[in-house]
């Protein structure tokens, strides 16, 4: 079997929630990333799962996503680990296993930072301040892991358009169309970066 082209992991923002597909189901930035990639659908493959954590996908999703040896990994999770029962060690090591397993296959593997999702929360303050302190720690544990493993990270947390309302949907946890669009072509521009530096190296 052909390796896929693209193969994405993680939770709902890779599922594609709030990005809903004519006829049901969902399209999201992963099918969109593919398209923007020239690749056909067959040579896509997404692994995201609604409330998956990082230990869900690294028992559930890595293995079967690692044995593919895709030419590109986009990897999207943690924020249910963050919302629920957090565990800053755990969360270091599963994200280590993640990136390392995947950049251990030659591939160009991918991820993003955690937006200010707390902002948007219908929770109480002293709950959105203990959210922002794990989100804080878990932005630096992520730059800290994707430089070490060599994974290219897109910063999405410090870029002013994921601020704006309307790219995210009502609940505030997933992105709207335009959001999808917007990590799409987020994760295009930083592939062909990637891709023309290997080849001027």
């Amino acid at each position: 079997m052909t390796a896929p082209g693209l193969t994405a992991l993680g939770d709902s923002f890779v599922e594609g929630r709030g990005d809903p597909a004519t006829g049901g189901g969902y399209r999201g930035w992963v099918a969109r990333l593919g398209g923007q990639l020239g690749l056909r659908s067959a040579a896509v493959r997404n692994y995201g799962v609604h409330g998956a954590t990082t230990t869900a996908v690294v028992r559930d999703q890595l293995p079967a996503a690692a044995s593919a040896r895709a030419h590109v990994y986009g990897v999207v999770v943690g924020v249910n680990d963050l919302v629920s029962d957090f565990d800053p060690d755990r969360f270091a090591e599963n994200l280590t296993t993640i990136f390392g397993t995947l950049t251990d296959s030659g591939a160009t593997v991918f991820t993003a930072s955690y937006p200010d999702i707390p902002a948007r929360l219908p929770v109480p303050d002293n709950f959105r301040g203990l959210l922002r302190d794990r989100f804080d720690y878990a932005n630096e544990t992520l730059s800290r892991v994707t430089a070490d493993t060599g994974t290219e990270l897109l910063d999405i947390a410090a870029r002013p358009d994921w601020e704006r309302a309307e790219v995210w949907t009502e609940d505030g946890l997933h992105p709207s169309p335009l959001g999808h669009r917007l990590f799409a072509a987020g994760a295009a521009d930083l592939i062909a970066s990637v891709t023309a530096t290997t080849v001027a190296a």
